[in-house]
């Protein structure tokens, strides 16, 4: 396992880790089978945004003993209700989700306490102004966070986030179709048919811009959707009409200015030994640049891919 530091945090992550919602559904033995399997590979970093209290006490219960060998990513905003997962900026919600988390997991802090999806200008501006940023600061003052985050998939909205100075981390969806496409508030956006239906040319600039920003002020990356929610494995489903492998599309992600670490979201040990595997890759084998070759509808001249 290869190891980088996720920006100014001088955290040591794991550049293969876990978005935890593969566990969804599983048992307590099912889900401690498979995080021994990922600690025996050097995974150290996992993602919690999903509020299933379920999910929340089989992770902890599989952690018991060795919380101090894993970097906690939690999400402030998320919530449970009616038997489903809410995104929420009400701070007594917030405040109550959070507690429960920490119980649940069997700890009494959070490496980094990421603010929840906040993908439209209007949204920051809530959060950013309102009493979500003044809960993490003085849950960051008390200790029960270590750094301060957030998620988005929006660059606009993620570089004011950034330029804020208030955030350690931005976790951020990026893979070679999501670059293509300018910022939106609507996140569907990202993969409609009709997104990848005109002609395409390049990374986008604001979302080029951000990846250097974060470098520039050292905050630390990690990616989610680097496989676009599976759509970039299909040959069926990719908008280049050919599949990528795991391992080209973590080579892409890792390669982004100031990323450290891509939140894989896997449901078995194999799927997690697919996304292992780049560790060991070849350069031949990380090589994600024949799936883009010869597609007249996209143009990459200019960019070092």
């Amino acid at each position: 396992m290869e190891y980088r530091i996720l920006g100014n945090t001088g955290l040591s992550v794991s550049v293969i880790a876990l978005g935890c919602e593969g566990f969804v559904g599983k048992t307590e033995e099912q889900v401690h089978s498979e995080m021994d399997f990922a600690i025996s590979k050097g995974i150290n970093f996992i993602d919690m945004y999903a509020s299933n209290p379920d999910l929340r006490s089989n992770i902890g219960k599989a952690l018991a003993g060795r919380r101090q060998q894993f970097i906690i990513q939690g999400h402030l905003c998320t919530t449970w209700e009616n038997d489903q997962y809410l995104r929420t900026r009400d701070v007594e919600k917030t405040i109550a989700s959070f507690e429960d988390q920490l119980t649940r997991l069997h700890t009494d802090y959070l490496d980094i306490g990421m603010i929840h999806y906040v993908d439209s200008e209007e949204d920051f501006h809530e959060v950013f102004n309102g009493p979500i940023i003044r809960l993490a600061l003085r849950l960051k003052e008390e200790g029960k966070i270590r750094h301060i985050g957030l998620s988005s998939h929006n660059p606009t909205v993620a570089r004011l986030a950034v330029e804020s100075g208030l955030i350690e981390v931005l976790m951020f969806s990026i893979n070679p179709c999501y670059d293509l496409q300018p910022p939106s508030e609507n996140v569907d956006d990202l993969w409609a048919d009709e997104s990848y239906a005109h002609s395409l040319e390049n990374i986008d600039p604001e979302r080029e811009k951000l990846y250097e920003l974060c470098e520039q002020k050292g905050i630390g990356l990690d990616v989610m959707k680097a496989y676009g929610g599976g759509d970039l494995l299909s040959e069926t489903n990719s908008p280049f009409g050919k599949a990528m492998t795991p391992v080209q599309c973590i080579e892409y992600a890792l390669t982004r200015p100031a990323v450290a670490s891509v939140m894989v979201g896997c449901k078995s040990c194999d799927e997690m030994q697919a996304a292992i595997n780049w560790c060991n890759a070849t350069k031949e084998e990380k090589d994600y640049t024949p799936v883009m070759a010869g597609m007249e509808k996209f143009s990459w001249q200019g960019h070092c891919m």
